[in-house]
């Protein structure tokens, strides 16, 4: 997860109207280890920001809340160890959802933002461990598609001293062409 967010909607005319939005930047995929480990630094990070929004969640009934965890949890393999202690923090459960769930998800959202239209709509979202690809028709997604890959797990990997090289980039590219058959 590069960020870790909290939306606050109001439900009203069958539209989602956004009365609060927090984000923090927790960069916790960078806390995981050559064996998909999550490091005790990267867990405490994430402890942390979910304590500051358990204060802002404490009046709200369980029907309310849906916490969702990405591809970080998804490919922590110590996930339990932090989930146990995040759901406590929390004061809910925190559900690790699946790639299309998530592109699912990111879909519903944007789509509440945009006007009805008789296109079909490419959403792209470049997240720090994965790449969803949503294909939709004014509300409903059609098409989804998650990819393992994102901005943070490959500039950590492919150019890891900040140095954009040409080769760097070639290593990149393999990267991607053989994840996406892989995904096919």
């Amino acid at each position: 997860m590069l960020f870790r967010s909290l939306e606050i909607c109001q439900f009203n005319n069958g539209l989602l109207h956004r009365s609060e939005y927090i984000k923090e930047a927790v960069r916790q995929g960078s806390g995981l280890d050559e064996d998909r480990n999550l490091s005790p630094s990267a867990m405490q990070k994430g402890w942390e920001c979910l304590s500051r929004f358990a204060e802002r969640l404490a009046d709200f009934e369980p029907y309310q809340v849906r916490a969702v965890a990405t591809q970080t949890l998804r490919e922590a393999r110590n996930r339990h160890v932090f989930l146990d202690k995040a759901n406590r923090i929390l004061g809910f459960p925190i559900e690790v959802v699946s790639g299309r769930e998530e592109a699912r998800l990111i879909y519903q959202g944007v789509s509440q933002l945009l006007p009805p239209s008789p296109q079909r709509r490419l959403v792209i979202d470049i997240g720090g461990r994965s790449t969803e690809f949503i294909i939709g028709l004014n509300k409903t997604a059609l098409t989804l598609e998650s990819y393992r890959g994102g901005s943070v797990a490959s500039s950590m990997k492919y150019f890891p001293s900040g140095e954009l090289t040409s080769t760097a980039f070639e290593k990149t590219q393999v990267a991607d062409r053989k994840s996406t058959r892989l995904n096919s």
